[in-house]
This record gives C-alpha cells, structure tokens and sequence, in this order.
C-alpha cells in the first residue's frame, strides 16, 4: 500500500504530542506531507455559534491546541509540508475513515479527558484494530532517531497475508531508517503449526517455526542487513523482549471473516500495551 501522507492525531497530552514528533519525523523520510487532526464532536454543534473569541469556547481552544501542534511540527521537520484539520466526530470513526487520504495513521499510547473529543487510552486499541491502513501507537517515551544503529522487527506470524503485509512495511521502515531488519517468530514445545499436530509428524516445532521464519519474503530488502530468529517461548513474551531497544516493533493483522475489521489476538494486544517502543500494525490487503 502506497502510503500518500501520515496522519498525527493530536490532543495536548504529553503522548501524542510525541506521537505528532514521529509522525513528522517519519513523513520527512518519506517526503510526504503531515496532516494534523483533531476529533471533537463540540466543533460540530458549536459550528453556527458566534463565539470564536470567548476564551472558554471548546473551539476556540481546539484550534489553539491545533496551532501549537502545528508549530511544533514546523519546528522539528521545516521542509514538510503539514496542514490542520478539526474532524467532527468521535475519534475512533474520524480517525478509522480517511482512506481516501492513503495514509499512515498515528497516534499516542494514551491521551487525557481534558474536555469531550479528546483521544482516550482505548482508541488507539480500537483504531488499531479497525483501520484499513496502517496504523502507529507510539510508545516508549522517546522517539529520537538512532542515525543508522536502529532496529525494526518483524512479528511473524502463521497468517501469510497478513505476514507479507507487515514485512512489506517493515522494509520500507528499515530501509527508511538504515536500520536492521529483525524477524521474529516464537515457538513452544506444543506448538500446533498449520492446523496439525506436531506430534502427528517428525518435524519438531522449532524445526517448523525456523522454516515459517525463513520462507517470509522480504521484497526490496536488497542491501538491509536481515535477521531471522525462531525462538522458544511465549509469544507475547518472546515478542516484548525483540521489541526491547529497537525502534519499532511491526505486526501483520489479519482479516476477520464475515465482521468488519481486523483480528488482533492477545499476543497483539500485549505489545500494544506493553512494548517499549513504537508498535505499527499493519492490515492485511
């Protein structure tokens, strides 16, 4: 998926002022241009109101909010080309239909309630897991850039579509940020690969688990130095530890059939909740 601008969702708090640093820092990778929104169903009903200069107005200071943001921006990446935008409804539908934007979405881990509109602690989760595009949740209370000494992993994941989605934007990440690219995928003793029994078979689990690591094809990784691990353990766990120093840990969603939106188990909710660094998911096409 062509991605045509990245999209920093905005509301004050410390976290997605963070999240608005990423966004330009990465939209200036891919020199693209930074959109800064905001979702406050209060712009909708104070829209035929007269009070633009009442100091209180929810409005009044939703694009104060905005400006700051946009200052901000201006000042960390000058050469991109960044805009503001108030969108009219609660942020998990606003921030989940911008499709016709091609965007990468991007978010903090938590916001605050200051006032109605303002992103909560769940709506990255639920836009996450609901997005037709990419999205970030930027996490680890940093987002300085490493000069080269970076790493990206990949989660690998039994789901091939969702898997080659994922590594396709993992790539791009890497090579945008000349770091190394890391795949992981882990296994346990009683592992049930592809729908059978690994005590119906001789090939043991870890023999599986580093053949599904390295059949993942990477398109355009010419040049990036690759690693690929198999490893022993829980996968929430084993996950959370790869993700531990890198610069941003990639998983694959997939699909749900006959619902709307994607599927993100509990290994996906664990390093949206618990990494230590950026977590991008990636849906499935």
């Amino acid at each position: 998926m062509a991605i045509r601008c990245v999209v920093a969702a905005v509301d004050g708090s410390p976290e997605s002022l963070l999240a608005l640093d990423w966004a330009a820092d990465d939209a200036a990778r891919r020199k693209v241009p930074l959109r800064l929104v905001h979702a406050c169903l209060w712009e909708r009903y104070e829209a035929e109101t007269d009070d633009e200069d009442e100091p209180l107005s929810v409005r009044t200071e939703v694009h104060r909010l905005l400006a700051s943001a946009l200052a901000r921006a201006n000042a960390r990446q000058p050469g991109v080309p960044a805009v503001t935008e108030v969108l009219p409804q609660d942020p998990v539908p606003a921030l989940t239909g911008l499709g016709e934007l091609e965007p990468l979405v991007v978010l903090g881990e938590r916001g605050h309630g200051g006032f109605e509109g303002m992103l909560l602690g769940s709506v990255g989760l639920r836009v996450a897991a609901r997005a037709p595009y990419p999205v970030v949740v930027v996490r680890g209370g940093s987002v300085a850039g490493r000069g080269g000494a970076g790493r990206v992993v990949l989660a690998v994941d039994e789901d091939a579509a969702a898997t080659a989605a994922a590594a396709a934007f993992a790539v791009e990440q890497a090579r945008l940020r000349e770091a190394e690219l890391e795949l992981v995928h882990a296994w346990r003793p009683d592992s049930f690969l592809s729908g059978g029994s690994v005590l119906m078979t001789d090939t043991t689990p870890e023999d599986l688990a580093g053949r599904l690591v390295a059949t993942v094809e990477l398109p355009g990784a010419g040049g990036l130095t690759v690693r690929r691990e198999a490893r022993r353990g829980r996968p929430a766990k084993v996950l959370l530890a790869a993700a531990d120093g890198a610069e941003l840990v990639v998983l694959g969603a997939g699909r749900r059939h006959g619902h709307g939106g994607l599927q993100l188990g509990s290994v996906s909710h664990a390093v949206l909740h618990h990494a230590h660094c950026p977590v991008a998911v990636v849906p499935a096409r």
